[in-house]
């Protein structure tokens, strides 16, 4: 594994990764065009790696408030903790995915269900948007236990490879009625639990594949993933304050329809 293939990596992960517009669906897409076997163990752990990376932009990003909210309790008690908000975000997806992960990657990890997941996630985003937009002045703070069990419930959808987790909890959270700001934000806070959990559970599977010439390639993943997705993290958060979703959504769909028209148009078996 070189080290051009983990920067292109990184950057497409630390794009990707918290934008509603899949990191696992581009990957998937990126593989064959850069060369890489995606069954190759080397790959898979540059890959956990490189998510890894991703998250702990996030941590970086928001250290201050996340320390403040989780070491101190709120006005309402534990059951308004952000924690237990987290912990009944992430357990419905955790729980799923445990139980699919094989039919997941038998089935969907390949081009033609990323490319459909595209296209329909991409209308879906549409049809949300101009249905469940609210600008109310509400924070993190206030979004409530329900709520967050139910964006936990439609974050499953992202199971699918090339549907987004990002995608599937901020239109959650627009759908339970929080603002595209603070959809965004829980959207974040959400990834921590989640990719560290995924993250550590993967890595673990290969631990063994993770070995010391390694781990300058990895670094580079790593690190450029970081730098990109702080950088995304700070401008994502900006445009949702001022901009529909429709940007995302059609390219998802142009992006989606180009992959199954060229293996249509090759023959080929996506």
């Amino acid at each position: 594994m070189d080290y051009l293939r983990a920067a292109v990596l990184g950057v497409v992960e630390g794009l990707t990764e918290f934008l509603p517009v899949s990191s696992t669906g581009h990957m998937i897409l990126v593989e064959p065009l850069i060369g890489v076997d995606p069954n190759l163990p080397q790959w898979r752990v540059l890959l956990i790696v490189s998510q890894l990376g991703a998250i702990l932009a996030v941590i970086a990003y928001f250290a201050r408030d996340l320390w403040r909210r989780t070491t101190t309790i709120p006005a309402g008690g534990l059951r308004e903790h952000l924690v237990l908000k987290l912990a009944v975000g992430v357990a419905p997806a955790m729980l799923i995915g445990v139980l699919i992960h094989d039919v997941m990657e038998s089935y969907l990890q390949k081009p033609a269900p990323v490319a459909a997941a595209l296209v329909f996630g991409g209308i879906g985003m549409i049809l949300i948007d101009g249905r469940f937009r609210r600008e109310s002045p509400g924070t993190l703070d206030d979004v409530t236990l329900r709520q967050a069990a139910a964006i936990g419930v439609i974050q499953c959808v992202s199971l699918w490879p090339g549907v987004s987790r990002s995608a599937a909890t901020i239109m959650g959270g627009m759908i339970v009625g929080l603002s595209p700001r603070v959809s965004a934000e829980f959207s974040f806070y959400l990834a921590i639990p989640t990719m560290l959990a995924a993250g550590a559970y993967q890595l673990y599977s290969y631990r063994h594949d993770l070995t010391s010439d390694m781990m300058s390639v990895v670094l580079v993943g790593t690190a450029t993933a970081f730098v990109t997705a702080l950088a995304v993290i700070a401008g994502f958060l900006r445009y949702v304050q001022r901009h529909r979703f429709t940007a995302f959504a059609v390219y998802r769909i142009i992006l989606g329809a180009a992959v199954l028209a060229w293996f249509g148009l090759n023959g080929k078996a996506p």
